[in-house]
């Protein structure tokens, strides 16, 4: 069954996990697991995470879904945890299983002499628990027979010893009577016991697991045995004669009656009691019933005896019986099942099949249709196809192969279709193992588990295990032919799968163990609370009753008053009473109790104890109070823990803080306090403390616990909040930036530095404070505003690195690759398109910068950036980029010599397509205003609809809208001596059936015209229709009709044998017809009447006639009831409706009743001849006198020629009379007179007259009664016909009974053997012939004496059928075929006919025909396109027919291509190795064909061909393929890159500072990427470094050297270095030429200094008053050649001081003095401000100094600081802060400093 498009697949699951597994040293360890996926998993195992590859001990077999890791000699080293991994497509899934190595035991050291006094102690002599020295033995016996089972076990103190019975006291099972104990004592261990149990009599009831238990105080200990009771074989009754007594007595009442569906589980129940135990016996049918694969019997769980019937079929119908019987009597049961049969069957049902372990066993059957879908089954395992179960589906043949077969593939196979319609067989494994195990095992924990195998030889010692580890030979037991395994009281980690194992050959069950519902105990009872002394509690109760079966525990619980939960007190161990006090409970309060019973079975309900108690705990200090040291302002916290819940009280300086408010204050204006509780701990936070809260004293009091500690108050020193770390920023220009730092103090003034200087405040840069937020804002930042920026305030700083640079550039246009083409001297032009106009971009060619030239012209307009080459060259061609920041443009540029005017396609194109699809052929030219032609086979085309041309720009079209098979063809693009070729083929589309969709059943009366129409979706499309799997051939009866896209089958007059299954095959889709021929009612049309009486003459021709309708109609004819056949005497004819039948003489014999019969009616002619004078007909001369002895029986016999005649008898001229001795008889035309007991009296003349008239003819014997001879046969043997293999048997009388009678056959005289039986009873003589053959045909005589008699035996030939009928076959061209069939028995030689075409096969050495016993094979060798036909296999009784397709011979690879993998300038070879000789094929590289060159070699030599590329480049990979008829096979090519390596390396190089410093080094190829590195860091491209890329040539360049570019520098391509190389910069010697001026200013104004040194190139470094100057700002730094020149702005009075200017060694200084302005107010405070009374005003200014002093004043009074006022002074701001304003405050307010003043009016709202 294949998977539909659209199915995504299942990601993998495993169906079984691997298990663990526990092995010895050096033995073998196997882990399976079995996961299926779609499409199939990969799996691989692990160990370690490490994946595991297959050895010489390790191996991983697969087999189907099943994986496996086979570990061969396991090492303790080997042992850990595998992981098996499970991944396809769809996902991944893993499990994993523990491998266990056991040390092997070691061997037993020999005992060292001991001393007298300590001699070694045997096993179980000393004290411990029970140790079994012997356990007992499983045994299998018949009933009635003594069984002992014993037990020795050893133990001090002496172990308590007891049996049990399938966990059952044996006291409770059987009467005392019926067994008996014997304890004794074991021999080998003194002080040891033993118990034998002994069974008097078994019965089939006592079969079961027996138990011995072994107790004493140290522990238990226990061993079991498997007793089976068998019922005696029955002896053969003495007498045969004596009818056998019915083994189930007949039924008193009707059964019940039970119906199943066929395929399900019958399960019949019989509960029987009775003592003693009865025995049970089911029978089915009267028959005794033995337990089978299907047929299950067992004793459930409740006692009940079961038969449980497994898939239920046809054969199980029948009555089912339960008998059971004992000592006192005996009851039946009885059931009557009837199976129910689905209406869909198999037309061939599973039969049962055997074979040997390790081979194979076949199991096939039969659907009735073979689009029904089957499953197989093992009983109720779905098995899946795989290695191990194949699954064949041939039609309606369904066929299950199961390979490698193991004695657990023993079992019940179902084959199951639609409707869970099943057929079962039994597959019968035959090796040493007989019975094998179950599947699998359910047994409850605590129960016996046995288990038993069977094995074909005796005395054969098997290996049970479980999960790979060995069990203990005191579970095991072996007696003949059975082994067992017994394992009492199971619990949960006796689950696993055991194993059995004998030799190769092993059986396997899972053995699962269930828990037991166990019942949780009861609860206490009788609780009481008693409440006696002050704070505890008493809790008494009694014991569950009924006490609990296992060891339990009392668990007491709590729960208070008010709330829901209960919380654990504790646990007791007995029962009683308990004392619970008030330190159990947390926190004082009212409590009750409950109390509930624990064991290892659950927990009982829980019991309240009535009422309730009041408990109070007892606190004591777990961790007291701390003395507290805080910061102004900041909050102190005082904490303690209890040891339990409990209120307390808190003191301030010896104050009580009030309890019953958490928050509150002191006293008003004072400190504020908050009181907390969480659990144990107490907390007081005094919030905000002041500096003169120190000293506070803090003090906490509860019942039995005080502490206290103090509190220390420090001055806060401001710090800063954050950033706490140097903070990195990155901006863009034309960014907003904002730099915040925070204090911890609220305006605490601060200042801001950028690059060491003092920023000044301007629109650019603004500074702003707000409480605790000092910010730096740049509105719009610039590149030169980069820097370190710097928020100091009172020896803490914070800083920021920023740094603003332009927007990265992006390339707008072109977003993709470019591709250019253009011929020779065509103007290119590649164009880049940026985001912004000023970005700078670099054009590469080839990864080298361009340089501009006449050649090659850069432009730039706005942001559009060109490249152009005004009048390209090919050798201009190549990879450009335009690169822009980081951003890259790709331009491919072909330039095309004008010789080649096709640019595309290079080579041949091959188009495939489907008859009316749309088919484009492109070509692309080198110049747009070429014109081509366009050719089919030679010709010119010619436009039309149904062929387009199109030319748009350089690509030239032909379009074919709707292709027609006719357009196959070449079709060339032609230009001057260029064209461009496309071979089209175009194909069929895919023919689909549109109607009939579903199979169509077609019931039609013969002679009626039948038509079979099937409509297709292409008209011309071919069929081929099929009968019952022939092909059809036309004739009159069979027309084939086709009518546009419809096909027709006629059937103009259908006979019944043209019904069948019809297939209309249009090669990709199938139509199906059930044509059903029902015979229209065949009539008998004259004579109309039914019966005609008709009279001839005697010897003349008699003819009767009748005419049928239709006149095909089929007649038989019968006389006197007999079907009649042609033959001399009679002749049949049929001429158009008439039947004609013909006696040419007719005799008298030939008068009766004939009867002309159609299938519907029947007409009857009752003829009469006229009768002929009575004649004797024999014998022909008078008889031989008669002589018999007196008394014996005389028989006289004559016959005439007419039946009805009348004759009278006469003796001695008298009448006879018939009496009691004489009889006269008549016999059709027979007379006989018969002589009962011949007398004296008897003899003489008897005479036989046909009539009265005188004259009439008589017939007379001769009969003397003399003494009798010796011997005489009495009874003549009687002529026999038989059918071949049957029996023939021969009986005769002899007198006397003593007579010797031989046999003799065919002349031969027979003696007794295989084949001969002769049986001899009183007179009487048998002779049998068993298992005729044809030669067996003959004369058989029996001789006695004298006398003999003959009779004739007839052996007929036995059908020869066909069972296996041949099938079709469909071959390849050279394969061997061969046709088979299997008949019903075996054919002798020459009986079985191979046929070809309704002719006998030819004389051909290619054909053998071969018989093996049923089977008869033809093969044919080399089978040839010739051979196609219909071949068939005939018998004389049967013919079965087959048709053997031949297809022509495909073409195969059987050594495909492999891939390829070289380095760059190698060579590669591509071989391949096809299926047949003398084969021409393509070789092609990337699609373009390859032919033979300087560089390709290709060469075919048989079977072999071959392709040898040589001097590959990076280009070469790809694709690489071989094409020849219908076969393609294709290989990658991969070409690696050589390894670049450096050819020169980089110099040693030494340079003065200033200088440029060049690094060189040479590469093996031009195209390759180098890293310069310096120090181990790598460089990167700046203004001042260059990296260049000259062809191979590499360079590094270092403008403007300084002594920090002194170090080490290495270059790296790929994984080669070169380096590392010393670059020195020399210091370059400099020397002043005019030295620095001393300059005097004005505060506010500005001042320059110049200073002229020796060297342009030299860079020089300012300083003012010690501290470096950097520009920016106030400071303006620039040089202009030798001449560096400082320039100070805004010049202030603190920048007095010495400059100095350094320049290496060479320096100059000066002085800049600076003249001080008067104070002035830079900053006033606003001229009115506004605030809320009781809030605090700030008043702030700034002045020209800082440093100065100022003075504040209210209405002219200068103010002096306080708590209403305080003044605050920070640098050049200064501060006046008015506490609590009120009302009274409103005022102006002046600030003087120096000559300048400024005022403010404060003005104040509110009360």
């Amino acid at each position: 069954m294949k998977a539909g498009s659209g199915d995504q697949g299942s990601p993998p699951c495993f169906l079984r996990f691997p298990r663990p597994v526990r092995v010895v040293s050096g033995a073998e360890a196997e882990l399976k697991c079995v996961v299926l996926g779609e499409p199939p998993p990969t799996v691989a195992w692990e160990k370690g995470g490490q994946q595991l590859v297959a050895s010489e001990r390790l191996s991983f077999p697969e087999d189907g879904a099943e994986h496996s890791l086979l570990l061969s000699c396991a090492l303790p080293t080997d042992a850990g945890v595998y992981v098996c991994r499970a991944r396809n497509a769809a996902g991944e899934a893993y499990a994993a299983a523990a491998i266990t190595v056991l040390e092997p035991p070691a061997p037993e050291p020999e005992p060292e002499p001991q001393p007298a006094a300590h001699p070694l102690r045997p096993p179980g002599s000393g004290e411990g628990a029970p140790v079994f020295l012997t356990g007992p033995q499983s045994q299998w016996v018949l009933r009635g027979v003594e069984v002992v089972l014993t037990c020795q076990v050893g133990g001090l103190p002496q172990p308590t010893l007891y049996w049990e019975k399938d966990g059952m006291a044996l006291d409770e099972v059987w009467d005392s009577s019926h067994f008996a104990l014997e304890p004794g004592r074991a021999a080998s261990v003194p002080g040891g016991t033993s118990l034998a149990l002994r069974i008097l009599a078994a019965r089939l009831p006592d079969s079961g697991v027996y138990v011995c238990h072994a107790r004493n105080a140290h522990g238990h200990a226990q061993a079991g045995a498997l007793l089976q009771v068998q019922q005696p074989p029955e002896s053969p009754p003495e007498d045969p004669d004596e009818p056998t007594t019915p083994v189930v007595e007949p039924l008193k009442c009707a059964p019940k009656t039970f119906w199943v569906n066929e395929g399900k589980h019958a399960k019949f129940r019989c509960y029987v009691m009775g003592k003693p135990e009865p025995e049970i016996e089911w029978h089915w049918e009267g028959r005794p019933l033995a337990p089978d694969r299907r047929r299950l019997m067992y004793r459930d769980r409740d006692g009940g005896f079961v038969l449980k019937v497994l898939y239920c079929q046809a054969k199980d119908r029948g009555l089912y019986v339960c008998a059971a019987r004992n000592s006192a009597g005996q009851t039946l049961s009885a059931v009557q099942l009837h199976v129910k049969e689905p209406r869909l069957r198999f037309t061939r049902p599973l039969q049962d099949v055997e074979g040997r372990e390790h081979g194979i066993a076949v199991l096939e059957c039969k659907v009735p249709n073979s689009r029904i879908p089957t499953a197989w089954f093992r009983e109720d395992q779905r098995l899946l196809p795989c290695r191990k179960y194949e699954q064949i589906e041939e039609g309606t043949v369904r066929r299950l192969i199961i390979h490698r077969l193991k004695a657990d593939d023993d079992g019940v196979y179902l084959c199951e279709m639609r409707g869970r319609v099943r057929t079962v067989a039994n597959v019968t494994v035959k090796g040493p193992i007989l019975k094998r195990l179950p599947r699998k095992l359910d047994v409850l924990e605590g129960e016996n588990a046995a288990l038993l195998v069977e094995t074909r030889e005796t005395g054969v010692k098997g290996c049970w295990s479980r999960d790979g580890e060995e069990l203990p030979a005191t579970c095991q037991s072996s007696c003949g032919h059975m082994h067992a395994l017994v394992l009492p009281g199971v619990t949960r980690e006796d689950a696993g799968e055991v194993t059995f194992s004998l030799g190769n050959s092993r059986t396997t069950t899972l053995l699962r163990v269930k828990c037991v519902k166990h019942s949780p105990p009861g609860p206490p009872v009788l609780v009481e609370m008693f409440k006696g002394q002050k704070n505890t509690v008493l809790l008494t109760w009694k014991p569950p009753e009924p006490p609990p079966e296992t060891s339990f525990i009392y668990r007491l619980e709590r729960q208070e008053v008010g709330s829901e939960d209960w919380i654990q007190c504790f646990s007791i161990e007995k029962a009683g009473a308990v004392e619970v006090p008030g330190d159990c409970v947390p926190a004082e309060g009212d409590y009750r109790f409950r109390i509930c019973t624990v064991s290892e079975h659950g927990r009982s309900p829980h019991v309240v104890f009535h009422g309730s108690a009041h408990l109070v705990p007892t606190a004591r200090l777990v961790s007291g109070l701390e003395d507290v040291q805080v910061y102004d302002g900041e909050d102190a916290v005082f904490s303690l823990d209890l040891s339990t819940i409990i209120q307390g009280t808190w003191f301030l300086n010896g104050e009580e803080l009030k309890s019953n408010e958490p928050e509150g204050r002191v006293e008003p204006g004072a400190l504020q306090y908050r009181m907390e509780q969480k659990g144990l701990q107490h907390r007081l936070i005094l919030q905000a403390v002041k500096h003169q809260d120190s000293g506070a004293l803090v003090g906490f009091s509860c019942p039995g616990v005080q502490d206290s500690a103090a509190l220390t108050i420090q001055e806060s020193p401001v710090h800063i909040l954050s950033p706490q770390d140097k903070v990195s920023l990155n901006f863009t220009t034309s960014d907003r930036v904002v730099l915040t730092c925070e204090l911890s103090r609220v305006d605490f003034p601060a200042t801001w530095y950028k690059d060491g200087q003092k920023v000044e405040e301007s629109e650019s840069l603004v500074v702003k404070m707000d409480g605790r937020k000092h910010r730096l804002i740049l509105p719009e930042a610039e590149v030169q505003d980069s820097g370190e920026f710097e928020c100091r305030t009172e020896g803490v700083s914070a800083f920021f690195s920023v740094t603003v640079q332009d927007p990265p550039v992006h390339i707008v246009d072109p977003q993709e690759h470019v591709f250019v083409h253009a011929i020779t001297s065509e103007c290119v032009m590649l164009t880049c398109e940026v985001d912004r106009e000023d970005a700078p971009v670099q054009w590469y060619k080839d990864g080298q910068e361009v340089e501009e030239s006449d050649f090659m012209v850069l432009e730039n307009e706005g942001a559009h950036h060109r490249l152009v080459l005004p009048a390209a060259q090919p050798p201009d061609g190549g990879e450009f980029q335009c690169v822009a920041g980081d951003e890259r443009a790709h331009f491919t540029v072909t330039i095309t010599d004008v010789s080649s005017w096709i640019v595309y396609p290079s080579g041949k194109v091959y188009v495939a397509a489907v008859r009316l699809e749309r088919v484009v052929l492109t070509c692309e030219l080198c110049r747009p205003w070429a014109e081509v032609r366009w050719t089919k086979d030679g010709e010119e085309v010619v436009e039309s609809p149904a062929l387009l041309l199109q030319k748009e720009d350089t690509i030239r079209r032909l379009v074919l809208p709707s292709i027609q098979l006719e357009d196959s063809g070449e079709y060339l693009c032609e230009i001057d001596d260029e064209s461009a070729s496309f071979t089209v083929t175009v194909t069929e589309p895919p023919v689909r059936i549109i109607y009939p969709r579903d199979e169509v059943t077609l019931i039609a009366v013969s002679l009626e015209c039948v038509v079979l129409m099937c409509e297709l979706s292409r008209e011309d499309a071919p069929v081929r229709w099929y009968k019952d799997g022939l092909e059809v051939e036309e004739s009159e009866a069979l027309v084939l009709e086709s009518n546009g896209s419809c096909r027709r089958l006629v059937l103009p007059a259908a006979q019944p044998e043209d019904g069948g299954e019809f297939v209309c095959d249009a090669g990709d889709d199938s139509a199906f017809f059930t044509v059903t021929v029902t015979a229209p009612p065949e009539r008998i049309v004259h004579p109309v009447a039914r019966a005609l009486d008709l009279q001839f003459g005697a010897l003349g021709p008699v003819e009767l006639q009748c005419e049928v309708s239709p006149a095909g109609s089929q007649v038989r004819w019968y006389k006197d009831g007999l079907e009649v056949e042609a033959s001399d005497t009679l002749q049949l004819g049929a001429e158009g409706p008439a039947r004609t039948l013909i006696l040419p003489h007719a005799q008298p014999e030939d008068a009766g009743e004939y009867v002309c019969e159609t299938r519907d009616e029947a007409v009857t002619f009752n003829v009469s001849l006229a009768e002929l004078p009575v004649q004797f007909l024999v014998p022909e001369a008078a008889p031989s006198p008669i002589c018999v002895a007196p008394g014996e029986l005389v028989v006289l016999s004559c016959e005439l020629s007419r039946a009805s005649a009348p004759v009278f008898w006469s003796h001695n001229g008298s009448p006879v009379q018939q009496d009691e001795g004489l009889e006269l008889q008549a016999e059709g035309p027979r007379r006989i007179l018969c002589i009962r007991a011949a007398d004296p009296a008897h003899a003489g003349v008897y005479t036989c007259h046909s009539g009265a008239v005188s004259g009439a003819p008589s017939l007379s014997f001769s009969v003397q009664v003399a003494e009798p001879p010796l011997v005489k046969l009495v009874s003549e043997l009687t002529p026999l016909t038989v059918h071949e293999g049957d029996d023939a048997t021969f009986r005769c009388e002899v007198s006397p009974p003593d007579a010797e009678v031989t046999w003799l056959h065919s002349g031969a005289v027979v003696t007794p053997g295989p084949q001969i039986e002769m049986v001899q009873n009183g007179s009487s003589r048998t002779l049998i012939i068993r298992s005729c053959q044809l030669k067996d045909t003959g004369i058989v005589t029996a001789r006695a004496g004298a006398t003999a008699t003959n009779a004739r035996l007839h052996v007929r030939e036995t059908e020869l059928l066909f069972l296996r009928r041949l099938q079709d076959v469909r071959v390849e061209e050279g394969q061997d075929v061969y046709l088979e069939v299997e008949t019903g028995r075996v054919g002798a030689a020459g009986a079985i006919r191979w046929m070809r075409g309704g002719e006998p096969l030819p004389l051909d050495s290619r054909l053998t025909t071969v018989q093996d016993g049923h089977v008869h094979r033809l093969s044919i060798h080399g089978v040839l396109l010739a051979d196609q036909g219909t071949y068939g296999c005939e018998s004389h009784h049967d013919r079965t027919l087959a048709r053997l397709s031949v297809r022509p011979r495909q073409l195969r690879a059987l050594r495909p291509l492999e891939d390829v993998t070289v380095s760059e300038g190698g060579s590669a070879t591509f071989q391949l190795e096809l299926s047949q000789e003398g084969v021409t094929g393509e070789w092609a590289q990337g699609g373009v064909q390859l032919h033979p060159g300087p560089k390709c070699h290709i060469h075919s030599e048989g079977r072999t061909h071959c392709l040898v590329l040589s001097s590959l480049d990076l280009a070469d990979s790809g694709c690489v393929s071989f094409t020849a008829d219908t076969l393609r096979c294709a290989a990658r090519l991969s070409v690696r890159e050589v390894p670049v390596t450096i050819v020169q390396g980089p110099q040693d190089q030494e340079v003065t500072e200033g200088d440029t410093a060049t690094f060189e080094c040479e590469l093996s190829q031009a195209l390759a990427d180098i890293t310069w590195e310096k120090d181990g860091c790598a460089l990167a491209p700046s203004p001042r470094l260059r990296l260049q890329a000259l062809g191979t040539r590499r360079f590094l360049q270092l403008r403007r050297c300084s002594s920090s570019d002194t170090g080490t520098y290495s270059c790296a391509v790929g994984t080669t270095r070169a380096g590392p190389v010393r670059l020195t910069v020399r210091e370059r010697m400099v020397s002043v030429l005019r030295e620095l001026r001393t300059v005097s200013a004005r505060e506010g104004d500005g001042a320059t200094f110049e200073c002229t040194v020796s060297e342009t190139e030299t860079t020089g470094r300012w300083e003012l008053g010690g501290r470096p100057l950097r520009p920016g700002g106030r400071v303006r730094i620039r040089q202009e050649g030798k001449k560096h020149i400082l320039v100070l702005s805004e010049l202030r009075a603190e920048d007095a001081g010495e400059v100095r200017f350094q320049a290496g060694p060479a320096q100059s200084s000066a002085m800049l003095e600076v003249e001080a302005l008067p104070l002035q107010i830079c900053r006033r405070p606003p001229r009115e401000k506004t605030v809320l009374a009781g809030r605090r005003a700030v008043l702030e200014v700034t002045v020209s100094h800082p440093g100065d002093h100022v003075s504040w004043m209210r209405e002219g009074i200068e103010l002096c600081p306080g708590d209403k006022y305080e003044m605050r002074s920070h640098g050049a701001t200064h501060s006046l802060v008015i506490h609590d304003v009120r009302p009274e405050d409103q005022g102006t307010y002046s600030c003087q400093a120096g000559q300048d003043s400024a005022d403010t009016r404060l003005l104040v709202e509110g009360d």
